[in-house]
């Protein structure tokens, strides 16, 4: 029996959501709601949906966790179908199956469903991995759970609402970090596409500012006044409104976008923002980085207090338990869950606490935590 597997089968069903509070994770995509409220009805569940669509044509942060890291996914399902469910259904496009879903299909022993055979079985137990069509709105939750599990959310209604719950492979990534190794979410996969020179993919600490992504992608200059950056992949993104050099990477921050600021104003859709530029770029056919560059070491970090300002109202800010001035090393909390929905953060960098504003807390790496670090 695998250690992933033997140390998950021994937690108690509560213990989950306290943990994956305390290690402060929140959706690695999409809205980056925080993920220990979904695993709070954890008693009222019997299946897990992996949302591992990834829809958008530059994204490759599930696909690679699916291919590059089967052992400690396999190990987390099986752990997994020992505690909590009764069956997993790992959701994937059908054309990704033979460059990255054959080595999680053999570790697995998934049943396998092709397009025309879904929905799954009702009474399906275990890992099925459900292939889809190659359709972008497939990523899209309720969609998913229509398709592949045959059940229609109404009105307000959520998956746990029906016995499911649903996350993506980065997040469920992070649920096996901190379930197993006991580390907090204190790093990001993310792309950076649009007109940069190069596409990178990137493992980064939260709160990098978005300055430095750019420069790791070729783009050292700044800003022209005709560009705009957004947060997300081509079909769903939101324009930034912060400068490159105060915007940190949030622990929902999947991609960020170079775009022209007249091919943006061209393609909002509706009131609330969003930006879907598929269209106006050869998305698919660019030179995609596939596997992640880490080593990027920011001297400074945003480490926001809520992941997702839209929440505010819903999401409680986070309370910092650290002083200005105080040092920190990587890895400890510097904020604890507030009353409500909230979770804790810690620090992705060592360095000083150079300011606690009311939505983030800025981390430096100054010259005596540099020396420090130099010599650990």
């Amino acid at each position: 029996m695998s250690v992933t597997r033997e140390t998950i089968r021994s937690v108690e069903l509560p213990e989950f959501a306290v943990t994956l509070r305390n290690a402060g994770l929140a959706g690695a995509g999409g809205a980056g709601f925080p993920t220990y409220a979904k695993w709070e009805r954890l008693a009222e569940v019997d299946s897990l949906l992996v949302n591992h669509q990834e829809s958008e044509p530059n994204y490759y942060m599930d696909k690679w966790l699916g291919r590059e890291r089967t052992d400690e996914l396999a190990g987390l399902f099986d752990g997994l179908l020992d505690a909590a469910f009764d069956r997993i259904v790992i959701a994937a496009k059908h054309t990704n199956r033979d460059e990255w879903l054959r080595e999680l299909e053999a570790a697995t022993g998934a049943t396998i469903y092709e397009p025309d055979e879904l929905p799954v079985d009702e009474d399906e137990t275990g890992v099925s991995i459900a292939y889809t069509d190659d359709r972008y709105e497939y990523g899209m939750e309720s969609v998913l759970m229509r398709l592949v599990t045959d059940t229609v959310l109404g009105g307000d209604e959520l998956p746990m609402d029906h016995g499911w719950l649903v996350q993506n492979t980065e997040t469920l990534y992070n649920v096996r970090r901190a379930l197993v190794e006991d580390e907090p979410m204190t790093t990001k996969f993310v792309h950076v596409d649009g007109r940069v020179p190069t596409h990178r993919f990137l493992e980064v600490p939260i709160g990098t500012p978005a300055t430095r992504l750019l420069e790791a992608a070729g783009r050292t200059d700044g800003l022209d006044d005709n560009e705009v950056i957004l947060d997300g992949g081509p079909g769903w993104c939101f324009e930034i409104e912060d400068p490159p050099e105060t915007f940190g990477v949030r622990k929902r921050t999947n991609c960020l976008l170079v775009m022209e600021e007249s091919v943006v104003e061209e393609n909002r859709i509706g009131s609330g923002g969003r930006v879907n530029v598929l269209a106006p770029a050869a998305w698919k056919r660019s030179v995609h980085e596939t596997e992640p560059t880490a080593g990027l070491r920011p001297d400074r970090v945003e480490v926001p207090l809520i992941t997702n300002p839209d929440f505010e109202g819903i999401v409680t800010p986070s309370n910092p338990v650290v002083g200005t001035g105080e040092q920190v090393e990587a890895g400890e909390m510097i904020a604890r869950p507030a009353d409500g929905i909230s979770i804790a953060h810690h620090a992705p960098i060592d360095g000083t606490v150079t300011r606690i504003g009311n939505w983030a807390i800025t981390i430096e790496q100054t010259a005596e935590t540099a020396t420090e670090a130099g010599s650990s």
